[in-house]
Order: structure tokens, then sequence, then C-alpha cells
């Protein structure tokens, strides 16, 4: 007699089974990726997938789905392997295209790129911290459309090297000190890394130091391979509802390899095809390439199946919670303003204006009640940075329905959470620092361009102008710097005025915004109140008119003024000279030429002129005033003279040039 299908616990053994072998086909044929790690985790994710998370494969974007992290990127064929069985959309043609040129199974899992990938993981840490503000968001929008509309969880996997790098002790103090009680993560604690046993160079307690952060610890030892235990401890981690939970599980890279478990070699591309098909062998599947039998497939098809129903019992309670808020609802989802929200922006009359960073205060409490999604604060700089919400409650244990976040001194976890929260949606959240501290935030800001994430990094202080604290404090190649990551638009304002421009373009826009902001005060222009709006949503326009110049003075930043005063002086010798404020290159270069060569005449002799290395201003001008240096430790307005920003030395520029 033929031996029937596989059933209950033995199916899922299969199918755990099936998971191990996808993921050492899909590395050993691109030649390239980490197995040991996705085959060791095989059953936490069956688990994860068939019996705890909350998911619609059709529907990938449903909003009250429970969201999963693969902190650990290198293991993304883990990832993969789950989105194909459950329905996601991969194709089997997907992991055998795993790591190749336009596949849909890129090295690490990128948000945006393959359904069912929530964030952009690959340096490690970066997904850990996410998940905390994908946490705050979550809470945020429970908070305020209540528990019949938002309430899920965050799940996640972290590795020893998560643990290792240092965002990840900020951001799990944080989330620790916040009480983010709907955090579930798993501790893959497999004592391996690419250099060998974590030994070497780890002997953290990583239990007392999560119990310190005030989180919710299980120790599950060697269960691994215990699906019940699994279950369990995941079930109570998610019954936690008042502090974020830490599962430490004792795993065996590579199980059940004969030949490569508890090796460093399978953290890579251990397995050669003897190696696979002696394991296959093991677990009595045929040595044939992404093998995937067909009661597996609609087991776990059965079991992403399940999601359609609950979305359907969700949409019912949604539209009944969210009737006449409809505005707010999709607002709020979209990170952007309720109809009409842009009347609320101020203007400002010129003549002496306020620093840009108090003038980005103004603004940001003017079109507060419009924007129902702003949630962020500053990294213990919140009034310097201007990110204080006039009135907004303070997130915390008690109060877990505010929208101001006191994110401490931890500019790495809050920079990585921002991208967590905006990729979670319901919230546009900001958060300030020093421009000079974006080194800190780099790693995260790259992501949130590399993943679309609409996070806004406000960055006060931005030149030599800082004054006293001197060089350690005061940027100069930071600005720079940021505008050659691909993807992230920078914004740095002349004035009040363009500063209120610059948040029209971040509410209604999709992309992540480095707002560029001063210390020092800057006059509020003639012409801004007019022409900023429109301006800055085209990166660069025309402050002072000369329809044949001379020359043209481009400058951005609380320079704009210096190159106006520049131009006074020179028309006042008879030169015609036009002064053009470029406050965001990437939207300018995203114009027409026509329209470029509108506003910066090709042809006509240009100086430049801003308050940071010069490298880059080759494009637009030929002549360029700024620092090539370090700053110094003396009053701002000092040092900005000392180094050459004033509009005497713009005006020789402009003389040696026409």
């Amino acid at each position: 007699m033929a031996e029937g299908p596989p059933s209950g616990v033995e199916l899922e053994r299969r199918a755990i089974d099936v998971i191990r072998a996808l993921s050492m086909d899909a590395p050993h044929a691109a030649r390239s990726g980490h197995q040991g790690t996705a085959m060791a985790l095989a059953p936490l994710a069956h688990v994860l997938w068939t019996r705890i998370m909350r998911y619609d494969p059709s529907a990938p974007d449903w909003p009250d789905r429970d969201r999963f992290i693969l902190s650990c990127g290198h293991a993304s064929i883990l990832q993969y392997a789950m989105l194909h069985l459950t329905g996601y959309g991969l194709e089997l043609d997907d992991l055998r295209a795993f790591r190749q040129w336009g596949s849909a199974t890129p090295g690490h899992p990128e948000a945006g790129h393959t359904a069912g990938v929530e964030v952009t993981t690959g340096p490690l840490g970066q997904g850990f911290a996410n998940g905390v503000g994908m946490a705050l968001a979550e809470q945020s929008l429970r908070s305020r459309f209540g528990d019949d509309v938002i309430d899920h969880h965050i799940y996640a996997i972290v590795s020893d090297g998560d643990l290792a790098e240092g965002i990840s002790h900020e951001a799990a103090s944080l989330a620790g000190h916040l009480g983010l009680g709907r955090l579930v993560y798993v501790y893959d604690d497999n004592h391996i890394s690419i250099d060998g046993p974590t030994e070497l160079a780890l002997s953290d307690d990583a239990v007392g130091r999560f119990e310190s952060y005030g989180w919710h610890v299980l120790q599950l030892g060697e269960s691994a391979e215990d699906l019940d235990a699994l279950e369990q401890a995941l079930r109570s981690a998610r019954d936690e509802a008042d502090r974020p939970s830490l599962i430490v599980l004792r795993s065996r890279i590579a199980h059940p390899s004969p030949d490569h478990i508890d090796s460093p070699a399978a953290h890579g591309l251990a397995f050669d095809d003897e190696s696979i098909a002696r394991t296959k062998e093991i677990m009595g599947l045929p040595d044939e390439p992404f093998h995937v039998p067909d009661e597996v497939l609609a087991f776990y098809r059965d079991a992403g199946a399940r999601g359609v129903v609950e979305r359907a019992d969700w949409n019912q309670r949604a539209a009944s919670r969210l009737a006449g808020r409809e505005d707010e609802w999709e607002a709020t989802l979209g990170g952007r303003g309720l109809p009409g929200w842009h009347e609320a922006l101020p203007t400002f009359e010129p003549g002496a204006g306020p620093a840009t960073r108090v003038a980005s205060q103004q603004v940001l409490n003017a079109i507060a009640p419009q924007v129902p999604g702003l949630l962020g604060g500053g990294a213990d700089l919140t009034g310097n940075t201007g990110t204080a919400l006039k009135g907004a409650t303070a997130v915390s244990r008690d109060q877990r329905g505010g929208s101001q976040v006191y994110f401490g001194i931890r500019e790495h976890a809050m920079a990585a959470a921002l991208v967590g929260a905006a990729q979670h949606g319901g919230v546009l959240p900001f958060g300030g620092t020093f421009l000079v501290f974006a080194d800190y935030m780099r790693p995260s800001v790259r992501l949130a361009a590399l993943s679309g994430a609409k996070a806004v990094f406000v960055w006060s202080h931005d030149s030599v102008g800082v004054g006293e604290d001197g060089p350690t404090h005061q940027p100069v190649e930071q600005l720079m710097s940021l505008r050659v990551i691909p993807s992230l638009i920078v914004l740095r304002p002349a004035d009040a005025n363009e500063v209120a421009a610059a948040w029209r373009v971040i509410v209604e826009g999709d992309e992540p915004v480095a707002l560029i902001l001063s210390r020092q005060n800057t006059p509020v222009l003639d012409t801004t109140a007019d022409r900023a709006a429109a301006g800055v949503a085209n990166g660069g326009y025309t402050v002072v008119d000369a329809d044949e110049p001379d020359a043209v003075i481009v400058a951005t930043g609380t320079e704009v003024a210096v190159a106006v005063e520049a131009a006074e002086a020179l028309a006042a010798e008879g030169r015609a000279v036009r002064v053009v404020s470029l406050p965001s290159w990437e939207l300018f270069e995203a114009q027409s030429s026509d329209y470029r060569d509108e506003i910066l005449p090709p042809g006509v002799p240009t100086v430049s002129v801003e308050a940071g290395v010069t490298l880059g201003w080759r494009r637009y001008a030929d002549v360029s005033i700024g620092i090539d240096r370090f700053g110094a430790s003396a009053p701002g307005a000092t040092v900005l003279a000392e180094l050459g920003i004033t509009s005497e030395a713009v005006a020789d520029a402009v003389r040696g040039l026409v």
C-alpha cells in the first residue's frame, strides 16, 4: 500500500525541513549567501508564520498586520522562503534568482522591493532599532484611533551581531524606558560569528543587560527545535503589555547538517553539492534543488489564507470606528496634512528675522494641529533644534498617546527609530540634533534613502556660526556629505519663509528629508514671502532680480543674506547681479533644463557662497566662497568673518570674475 501524505506533527516537521532545504539551495545556486542561520531558525520561522503572526499575503500593506523584522538580514533566504511558502507572490523562480540582477530576492531584505519585507536590513543593529520606531508608531496609532482599529505586534529576529552593535544598546534602553510592550524580539544565541565562536570578542550577559533596561526576558535554552516551547514563549511575550520582550534562544547553526553544524563556516556559503545531499538525506528529502512538496505548500498557503478572514473582520470594525474621521485617518496613515492644512503655514515679514531653527519651531507648532501624524522630538536637544511641540504630551509609560518623544542622547537609535516609524506608517516622524552629529546617524539616513522612508532628520547649528563650542561642534563637511546620498532631499532654507516652504515640501512629499537649520539669526528677505513656496519646491529660485545679469551669486541657508548684501554693494557700482537661493540641489536637479538655465544662465559668471566645504560647487559656480578647513572657538560672527564668509569677500570674488 502506498504511503499517504504526512499530517499533523509529521507534516510540520516536513515543512520545516523544506525551509532548511531552500535555505541551502538558493545561496548554493547563487554561489553567494548565508545558509546556516536560516537553517537553524527554520522552526522559529515556521511557528511565527503558522501559529503567531497575523498577516494577509493578499494585502501586504494591511495597516493592522503584525510586522516582522529580520534584523540579521544576511539570513534573508529564511524570510524569502516564508514569503514564497505563505503566498506573498514570490515564486520558486525568484528563489532560484537569489542575489541576481533585477531579482525580487536581493542579498539583504529591501522594503519596497519585495512584498512582505517591512524594513531594509543589512547593517547589523539597524533592524533592531527600526522595530522600536515601529512600536512607537503602532502605539501612537492605537492611542489615536483605538484598539478596534490598531492592535498588533512587532516581531524581530536579532543576532549576536545585532546585540554587539552600539545602536542596539541605545534602542533597547529607549524601548525599555518607554515600556513598548508590542515589541517581541527573539535573540538567536548561536555563539557563532564569522571570525569564529562569539566568545572571541563577546562575553556580555545579555539577560542581565536587557533586564536592566526593563525588558521582559525569557530564557528558552536549547529549545530551537521545540515548536510548542517556541509558541508558548512567543505567546507569553505577546501578552506582556507594558514592556518589550526578549526571548533568548540557543540555536545550532546549520542544524541538522552532519558537516557544518556549529561551524563558523556555516555563517557563509558552506554547503557544496555533497553536504547538501547528505543533509537532505538526513531530513528525508530528495536530492532535488528547490523541491517543495504539494502538501507542504498547501499547508503554508492555508496558514497565509487565514489572514483574509481576519482582515475582512478588521475592515468592518475599522469602517464603523473611523466613520466621520476618514480625513484624519488618511492624513495620519500617509504622514500628510488634513485638507487645506497648508493654510496654517505662517508668513514672515521682511526685516530682522529669527534663526531658521527658531522659525522651524514656529512653523512646526503652527501646522501640528493640521498634520495629525507628527511624532518626534530631539536627542536631548529638543528646544535647541526647534523640535518641541508646544503643549504636546510627552510619550511615556503612563502617556502612550503623546506626540513628543524625548529620545535622550541616542542619536544612532533615534535615526533608525525614525526610519522604522516611517516604514510602519501612520506617523510623520521627525528627530533633531546638531548637524555635526549627522555622522552618528549616517547609516540610518542612508537606509532611509534606500528604502524611501518618509522620515524628517532635523539638523540645526549648521555651520561655524555655532561659535564658541569650536571645531568639534562646527560642521563644515557634513552638509555636502549628505548631498551625495542618493534619494535624500536636503533642504537648507535661507530664512523663515523658506523654512515654511520647506515644511510644505516635507509634508506633501514622500521622501526622507534632511532639514538643515541655523543657530544664528538671519534676516527675512524682501522677496521670499511671495516666492519661497514655489522656489523651494523647485529647489532654487531668484531672490534678487537682474534680467541680464553681469554675474550671479548662488547661495544656501544664512549665506543667502550675505549674497544679497554683496549684490547691493555691487549694484551701487553699477553692476547687475542676480542672487539665487538654492535650498535643495536635489529638487533643483529634478527640474527641467530650461528652468535650471533660466535661474542659473549658462555662460554668466557665477560665484557660490556656503559656509562649508566647496567640493561639488563647480557644478554651479566658477568661483566658490566656502570653508575648506575646520573651524575655531570664538563667537560665531567672528569665526564666519575670519574664515571669509562675508559680503566683502563675495563682492570681491564677483569683481574678479567680471
